[in-house]
This record gives C-alpha cells, structure tokens and sequence, in this order.
C-alpha cells in the first residue's frame, strides 16, 4: 500500500453527510482517463526486444525446468556452472513480458541487466545471488529509471543512483532487470494509476494483487520473477504476498537500508517502513535476507546495524511457545481467514510447539488514535503535495477528497456522523493538523502501546505470534473503500516488528457460506463492506501472519518455515 496508511479512503460513504461532503468537493473536477496501460512505450519495446534476443541467443534453452526451479535449485546450478546465467535470465526475462501482457504488473525493463550480465560472467567471485533475475517495486531507485509512485510528475526524472539495497543485491551477483506496478502515491492495497493502470491479480483478474507492492506480488506469482524487493508501512508486503498466494517478510525498520527508497509520505515516522523480500517460499526469503546483511551493506549505510544474518537462529529446531489469536476484535476476520490460523495452531501443536492465547489490545485505539493522528498529523499537507497539478486515480478519490476538505468541516461532520457511524466520526476527528507538542506526545503515545505489548509477550514468555493477514484477495476498487481493514498488518509497522506471511490454505465452499452469516464487531457499513470484498472467494489463497520482536528476524523466518514446512506435509497426506 502502503497499505494501511490510507485507512480513511472508506470515510466518504458511510453516511448523508458524508456524502454531502462528496458533492461539496466534486466542483474539483474529476479525474480523467488513464494515460496508457502497461510499461511505458519505450520500456515496453526494449523489453520486447530483449526477449526477443534472448529467444535467438539460446534456443535450446529449457525455460520450463528453469522456471521450476527453487531459488535455492536455481542458485545453486547457477553457482556450480550446470546453468549459464544467460539461460536464467532470458528464461525469465520472457516469462516476465508473457505475465506483464497478461496482468499489467511490469512498468520498466532495466536495459543496463544485459551489460551486467556479461560483465557478471567474466568475474571469478559469485555472490549468493550469482546469476539470478529479480524484480523491484517501482519506488526504489534503480539509477537512470524513474520512480513514478504512479504520479505523472515524477515521469522523466530518473534516480541519480541506485538504492544501497540494489547496490548490495548487485554485488552479490543477483541481476535486477524490471521495475514494477504501484497504486498512485503509494497509499493504497490495490495497484492501479494513470500512469500503467490496473494490476489485476493473476489467480481471478476480477480481484487486485494487493498493494503497494502489488506489481511484484503479482509477477512473482505468476512465475515471472523468482525474487523481488518491495516496502511495507501498512501491510504493502503482506497485504500482496496474501492476496497472490506468496511468502515475505517485512523486516524491522532499520534492520536494512531505506537509503534510496521513495517515501510515501516523506517525513512521516510514526508507522516505520520496513524493507523485505518478496517470493515462492521461506527458504528464498531467508537467501535473499542472508545476501542483503553483509558488510557491503554496513558499509553503503553505516545506520544500518552490522548484524549479519544468523544462521544458527534459523536453523534451530527447539519447540517454540507461540502466541496465537484469531481476532483483532476490530476487523472480525472471515470463515477462512479465522480457520487459516486455528488450523495452523493445531498443525503446530500437533509438531510440540506450544500454543497460548494472545490478544493485541485496544486495536480502536492503534488504527484511530495512533494510526490516523501519526500519519496525517501534517493536516494532509504532505501527502495532498503528491497530487498538485496531477489527475487522481479513481481508486484513492475518497480519501483525496477527505483530506482537502477543511478542517473544520471534517471535525463538524464527525460530530454529525457520531450517533451513526461512530468509527467514521473517530477518524475524521483525529484527521487534523497537530502541533509540535501534539506530535511529541502522540510519539510517547506509541512507544507506550510498544511496550504495554511487549510487557503482554513477556508475561507470557512467548518466543513468537501467530495471527491473521488480510484475505482472500478483494475485488478491484474495494481497497479504497476499506482500508481500515488493513488493521492487522498496520499494527506491527507502529510497533516496528518484523512480520511475514505464508500461504496455509484456500477459501472452500463452506468458508463461503459461513460467510453468510458474517457481521462484524461493529455491524456498521465497513463490516458490511468486508463481507462483500471476501465474498466469491473460493479457491484463492489464504495466508496466516508470522511475528517476532524487533532484530529477531531470522526467528520469524524460522517460525515462517516450520509453518510452511507443516503446511506442506499436510496437503501432500490430503
């Protein structure tokens, strides 16, 4: 998204006056249509025209075993010489323009991969990622290509250099070769603008990828990508890895280097960005992860701690004593997403881990009073920058047209919609400009919910969390009318814990008519809302949600692994 920082994009239709609101501001006009779909006409044709090359340069290639292959597999071959990189790359590069033609997630061909790649061939040291294509989000800098956030504004403005994290994945041999899709301004959990259009989601192309990070979710699913690099201030990793049915990892804050990557909101250090991968299985998060914490990387960004990934931590095999909840009690999960976890508890019960009842308090109090107040604690100013002189997708209009109303309107109507909507009424109230004092209390406010959660962990001498991730996938457009939903991935960006997803199971028939019955904890229009985006989801993926403390992120990929692992095992005795 990042995806749950536009947690008011719903606001607008819950009530008369909000609607009244609506008319109000229409006189702004709207937005026109897109200006094209798909990558930019150059980039589309060297994309093409590479592929194309590729397919004359080796014929013989076997670009379906390839594709097959694990990141592991891959790298290994790669390593010991019994795949030529070339044979990777142009695999994959094909593959990419094939799923790109199919659901519009590729906005940029990275022309200079063919130049490091033959440069790559001729040096005698292989990096973990020797030899291997990966994609990258689009607000990551990639030097001499844009990054657009989906705003036409920043087109032809290309980055002076690359990110340290495309620095460091490049010196461990890996080969970045497209740019992918984003929602405009990146505050969103679909992934549409006026720049490319609409990623659809490869499962049902009815349904969104997720987003921010939606491009990659879907390009990576599709097999187009083995690997990509994404950001998260909301769910913008998770939030796509569940809806496409692939794994990652948002990792704490500062654990990786942002040097180089776009800001939504820049400025903003209330919900903390975190950086991750993006791919098929835990085993590629974990190389990847492995790749990225080196001394190359202490040394690009020295504020990044020089802690080198910790092997014995992953591979340990001690039972863990897990935290598990199944509710929010803000967002009431849907027939799959509660049984995702409940039976992920057992199958983890089942191998000796032990399991005990875990409930994130006052989660109203996260998504409004901290959530609403940190993000737009500018009165907007910030974020409405993105959009002077830009047309705006529809996808975010309502949270556009909330945030240039004037203040005082926003808080009259919160009075006005209270008795009605009281959770709309909260949100609009805490939507306003703060002072510095305000921003300093509203900072100690945070760090005292972080650590009344970590005192809850600590009573009850937990290892890790297990919960739910948004899912199944929504319909195109609902994002913007859902956002608080996004409640279960914002939490850990307040919090700053590493936090990843893996697959566990798919929506069955009777998940859908247990939704039937489905009301919510408010029973108000967003409840109503959420019903109807989950909805039509039989045999889309869904996915459970995998936490540890800040730094602790080769322990969140070990429980990761062991919920993959178990998970695995259990669909192959179906």
């Amino acid at each position: 998204m990042e995806a749950g920082a536009s947690l008011l994009s719903a606001l607008l239709c819950c009530s008369a006056a909000a609607g009244g609101l609506l008319l109000l501001l229409r006189w702004r006009g709207r937005p026109g249509p897109g200006l094209r779909r798909g990558p930019g006409p150059g980039a589309a044709g060297r994309l093409e025209r590479a592929a194309a090359r590729g397919r004359e340069q080796t014929p013989d290639v076997e670009a379906d075993h390839i594709l097959s292959l694990s990141l592991a597999e891959l790298s290994e071959k790669l390593r010991d010489g019994s795949l030529s990189p070339d044979c990777v790359f142009y695999a994959y590069l094909d593959k990419a323009l094939q799923v790109t033609n199919e659901v519009n997630c590729v906005t940029d061909y990275l022309q200079e991969s063919e130049s490091q790649l033959q440069q790559m061939k001729r040096q005698e040291k292989k990096g973990l990622l020797y030899g291997v294509p990966v994609s990258i989000k689009d607000s990551i800098n990639c030097q001499g290509h844009d990054s657009t956030l989906g705003l036409v504004k920043r087109l032809k403005k290309p980055a002076a250099e690359d990110s340290v994290v495309v620095q460091v994945l490049k010196r461990q041999g890996a080969i970045p070769f497209v740019k992918t899709n984003v929602p405009q301004s990146l505050l969103s959990y679909d992934c549409s603008n006026l720049i490319f259009g609409q990623t659809v989601n490869p499962l049902d192309h009815t349904k969104t990828p997720g987003g921010s990070s939606g491009g990659e979710g879907a390009l990576i699913s599709s097999g187009g990508s083995i690997l990509g690099i994404g950001t998260d201030v909301g769910g913008s990793l998770r939030i796509p890895a569940a809806f496409c049915g692939i794994c990652t990892l948002k990792s704490t804050g500062g654990r990786l280097s942002k040097k180089g990557v776009v800001a939504s909101i820049p400025g903003q250090k209330s919900a903390v960005v975190g950086i991750g991968p993006m791919a098929r299985d835990v085993d590629s998060l974990a190389l990847c992860m492995r790749a990225l914490l080196c001394e190359d990387m202490f040394h690009l960004d020295p504020t990044v701690p020089p802690v080198p990934f910790n092997e014995e931590v992953f591979s340990s095999s001690r039972p863990l004593r897990i935290g598990y909840y199944d509710s929010d009690s803000f967002t009431m999960p849907g027939p799959s997403m509660r049984r995702a976890v409940l039976e992920t508890k057992q199958l983890l019960e089942n191998a000796g881990h032990t399991l005990v009842p875990f409930k994130p308090s006052r989660i109203e109090h996260l998504v409004f009073d901290l959530s609403v107040r940190g993000l737009f604690a500018d009165g907007c100013s910030t974020f409405l920058n993105h959009f002077k002189g830009e047309r705006e997708d529809p996808n975010i209009k309502e949270l556009l047209l909330l945030c240039k109303a004037p203040s005082w309107l926003r808080t009259l109507l919160s009075w006005i919609v209270k008795p009605i909507v009281p959770r709309l009424a909260n949100a609009m109230r805490n939507m306003k400009e703060r002072s510095v004092k305000e921003l300093w209390k509203l900072h100690c406010e945070i760090e005292e919910y972080c650590q009344e959660f970590i005192a809850e962990w600590r009573k009850l001498d937990l290892d890790v969390v297990l919960g739910p991730v948004l899912g199944p996938a929504f319909p195109i457009g609902f994002p913007g009318k859902l956002s608080v939903a996004a409640s279960y991935t914002i939490l850990y960006n307040y919090l700053d814990f590493p936090a990843g997803v893996v697959p566990v199971t798919t929506v069955t028939e009777e998940d859908e008519e247990e939704l039937k019955n489905h009301r919510g904890h408010y029973n108000d229009r967003w409840d109503k809302l959420f019903a109807q985006a989950i909805r039509g989801g039989v045999g889309l993926p869904v996915a459970v949600q995998c936490v540890a403390l800040p730094w602790q992120e080769e322990l969140c990929l070990r429980f990761m692994k062991e919920v993959e692992t178990l998970t695995q095992k259990k669909q192959r005795n179906l």
